[in-house]
């Protein structure tokens, strides 16, 4: 590498990391709901970067909650707390985790590095604590005061699922098996592998989801893609882009759904019973596409990526392409939004037709799904950065998301916090895991 090609290279990065790109043309909100507005996309030598470097808050500073509610911090001071759990006594476990670390066999890309720069002041360039701690609310007053190590010495862990005394957690790589007794606040026994998932030396989107079946008979592991387009290869993406189910019976495993660039949260719908999930979709085709979408997920279904995005969009990227592929693509229900980048999702009851509201949230929040949107790199000005709601109707998302949880961006474009996963907590109120600024929030009715 020449001095002039790094001078060159290292240029290019701080002009990424100042933010340069397209700004945004469409209004508030029209890339939202079921018929989003898709512009013409944008060709970019260089893509739009608008990143928020992390900050954390302030003391005395807090999120916004909607009116009507009020927010307390459950615990503060944990290590990149992405993902959280309740269980049935209502301990709240928390997944404190980050991207592993590189392979020495993965291949050097120059893209590869510049994003774990823009990554890194994002927030995200953190080691993985590799740990699941366990919250212990005892007078419910919000804030927890007891924890304790719950799991630790695993592999990223991410998605986690409570199937009788059987735990299961969802590291980069595989699906792994706890025994677990009601009430206990640490497992020190060894766990039993029950299926690989598709990890390797490039492993882009790292964090596997996870959720049980309504009758606990199965397991639903979302896995992200492996690049934006396919541009390492489609041998790269085996398996990837996709939602696996497993029968814990055999422990055998089979692609589920498929077409779906990186999925994370996963929940049933209230009456219904479907899947649904919400996916990042793919980025560097503007500030305006493409909108990041919340949606059921039907047995067998492709989606699109990489070829196309809702439906037959095609993206013209993607070499060879696959029209055949396309003609099959579902288009998603429903658009959150351009690069907001949801990774929570939950919804307000749970699978049953008769499941109650959540008792500490009001009426207007009974019925939809709450999304942590934790905010793009790839779109000016900002989007996501906050928890928004989904009203549904009849088992389907009806009108456009209301603001939940939001300011956590500070005035000049600083990130306090990035809101990750969700949950509802065993009192009904919400919880949110945020990584950047290292607590879990609960929000309830004041």
């Amino acid at each position: 590498m020449t001095s002039r090609f790094l001078f060159g290279v290292l240029a290019g990065v701080a002009a990424l990391l100042a933010g340069c790109g397209d700004m945004a043309k469409l209004p508030p909100q029209a890339d939202m709901g079921a018929q989003p507005v898709l512009l013409a996309p944008v060709t970019q030598m260089v893509p739009t970067v608008n990143i928020a470097p992390a900050q954390g808050w302030p003391d005395g500073v807090l999120p916004q909650p909607m009116a009507g509610l009020r927010v307390t911090a459950l615990a503060r001071g944990l290590d990149h707390p992405r993902w959280v759990y309740v269980l049935p006594n209502g301990d709240v476990l928390v997944a404190e985790t980050n991207k592993p670390a590189k392979a020495a066999t993965a291949p050097f890309s120059l893209m590869g590095w510049i994003a774990d720069r823009v990554m890194t002041r994002a927030g995200a360039g953190v080691v993985s604590a590799d740990r699941i701690t366990l919250l212990r609310d005892m007078d419910g007053d919000g804030v927890a005061e007891t924890r304790s190590v719950f799991l630790q010495g695993l592999r990223s862990p991410f998605g986690m699922a409570l199937v009788g005394n059987d735990f299961y957690v969802a590291n980069t790589d595989g699906i792994v098996r706890f025994d677990y007794l009601p009430g206990q606040i640490s497992i020190k026994t060894a766990g039993t592998p029950v299926v690989d998932l598709p990890a390797g030396p490039i492993n882009h989107h790292w964090t596997k989801s996870l959720i049980a079946s309504p009758d606990g008979r199965k397991l639903y592991a979302a896995v992200g893609s492996n690049s934006n387009v396919g541009e390492n290869g489609m041998a790269a993406e085996e398996g990837r882009a996709a939602i696996w189910e497993v029968d814990l019976a055999t422990g055998r495993k089979r692609l589920f759904a498929s077409g779906l660039r990186n999925p994370n949260g996963m929940g049933w719908a209230s009456g219904t019973g479907a899947l649904w999930t919400v996916v990042n979709e793919r980025d560097e085709l503007g500030s305006d596409l493409v909108p990041d979408y919340l949606t059921s997920v039907n047995d067998g279904a492709f989606y699109g990526w990489p070829y196309s995005y809702f439906g037959a969009n095609v993206d013209t990227r993607v070499k060879p392409p696959r029209p055949d592929l396309v003609a099959r693509a579902v288009s998603p229900d429903y658009a959150l939004g351009a690069h907001v980048a949801p990774l929570g999702m939950t919804f307000a009851r749970g699978p049953g037709a008769s499941a109650p509201a959540p008792a500490s949230l009001p009426l207007q929040l009974a019925d939809g799904v709450f999304v942590g949107e934790h905010g793009s790199w790839n779109r000016q000005p900002h989007s996501g950065y906050k928890v928004v709601f989904v009203p549904f109707e009849a088992g389907r998302p009806k009108g456009l998301p209301v603001d939940v949880l939001t300011d956590f961006l500070s005035p000049d474009g600083k990130a306090y916090g990035r809101p990750v996963g969700l949950a509802i907590d065993a009192r009904g109120a919400l919880l949110v895991a945020d990584d950047v600024g290292k607590v879990v929030w609960r929000v309830s009715a004041q």
